[in-house]
This record gives structure tokens, C-alpha cells and sequence, in this order.
């Protein structure tokens, strides 16, 4: 009879473990870093930037590639908001059109709306310069990156910049107009451009 009394308390007690270690396994594939937390929500807003400068843009010019490339970015801010979802972080974005949280965001946003306001030519730079921004940034967040999820939005969202790079680089050479890199190297610019455009998944 102890016999018995001793080997169901040893059963109950390795089940009570095991989901106390279940439980634990749970709390650590959910729980990110404060730079991890901190990178998802920067980006969250710079795609924000993205979509309302070439919303801006459109706006002023009419030019169908800032319009296609602003629902693209509306899509990118869609993925980083599931993101934030999923791990509990409040969204840092805004819902008017050019404010937001971040104040180096909207300093940027400012002085590049002021550029494309210029001209069409200094638009399509804007738009590369972002691009460039967008590319150099993500890859340094991946670099910080643990989560699959996390990771493979990253690489989506780097995929569609460097096709978006192309688009802007592609009308700038009509107009007789090389960009140069700002954020990324030379190197790097040079492959994106060089390569066709990419399938980026949903």
C-alpha cells in the first residue's frame, strides 16, 4: 500500500513538472529581448514612413510607382503589426498620415517630404534613400534576431526593399540620374540592381 501511495505521488509530481516545464518552454519562445522589442516596433513605424512619403509623393506627382509602392509598404506595416500582435507590444503607429511616435522618424519624415517636395527627380531619390535606409536597417535587426517568425519576416520585408530599390534606381536612370548609396555599400547596391526583380513571398 506505501508502495502504491509512493509511486502515484511520483507520477503526479513528474506530471506537475512537465507542465510546469511546458509552461516555461512557452513563456521563452514568447518572450523577446528589449532590443528585440524595440527593433520590431522602429520598424513597424519606418514602413509607416515609407508608405506616407510616397503617399506624399503621389499625392504631388501622380507617378504610379510611389502609389504601388505605398500599398506594398502598407503590407510590410500589416506584417509588423502581426508581429506586435503576437508577442503583446503595443503598436508605436499612428494613424494620421505623417505623425509619429518616434521622433527621429518624424524629423525624417519632415526633411524628406520637404526634398520630394522639390521635384519629381528629388522624389525618386527619396524614394531610393529610403530603400536603402530600409535594407541597411533590417539587416541589423536581423543580426538581433532569435524567433523564426521574426527572422522570416525580416528576409520578406528586406526582399520587397530591394525590389522597391530597383523601381526607383530603374526611373532615376531614365532621367539620366545615378543614385548613390548612402546606407549600404556601393558593393551591395551595385548586386541589388544588377539582379532581377525577386518573388517575396506573402
Amino acid at each position: 500500500m506505501r508502495k502504491f501511495a509512493f509511486l502515484t505521488l511520483t507520477l503526479v509530481l513528474t506530471i506537475f513538472t512537465g507542465c510546469n516545464n511546458d509552461d516555461d518552454n512557452t513563456a521563452e519562445q514568447t518572450t523577446l529581448s528589449q532590443q528585440e522589442t524595440d527593433d520590431l516596433k522602429v520598424l513597424r513605424e519606418e514602413e509607416k514612413l515609407a508608405r506616407d512619403v510616397y503617399l506624399f509623393s503621389y499625392d504631388k506627382y501622380g507617378e504610379s510607382i510611389f502609389n504601388s509602392v505605398a500599398s506594398s509598404e502598407q503590407k510590410h506595416m500589416d506584417k509588423m503589426l502581426t508581429l506586435l500582435n503576437t508577442y503583446g507590444i503595443q503598436d508605436p503607429a499612428l494613424s494620421e498620415r505623417g505623425n509619429f511616435t518616434n521622433q527621429e522618424l518624424q524629423t525624417l519624415y519632415n526633411d524628406l517630404t520637404t526634398k520630394s517636395a522639390i521635384s519629381l527627380i528629388d522624389a525618386l531619390e527619396v524614394g531610393a534613400t529610403i530603400e536603402d535606409l530600409d535594407i541597411r536597417d533590417i539587416k541589423i535587426f536581423k543580426n538581433r534576431a532569435t524567433k523564426a517568425d521574426i527572422l522570416d519576416t525580416y528576409d520578406k520585408l528586406e526582399c520587397g526593399s530591394r525590389n522597391h530599390m530597383r523601381s526607383y534606381y530603374g526611373k532615376l536612370l531614365t532621367s539620366e540620374v545615378t543614385y548613390v548609396a548612402q546606407y549600404i555599400s556601393a558593393t551591395e547596391l551595385a548586386e541589388i540592381i544588377n539582379a532581377s526583380n525577386e518573388q517575396c513571398g506573402n
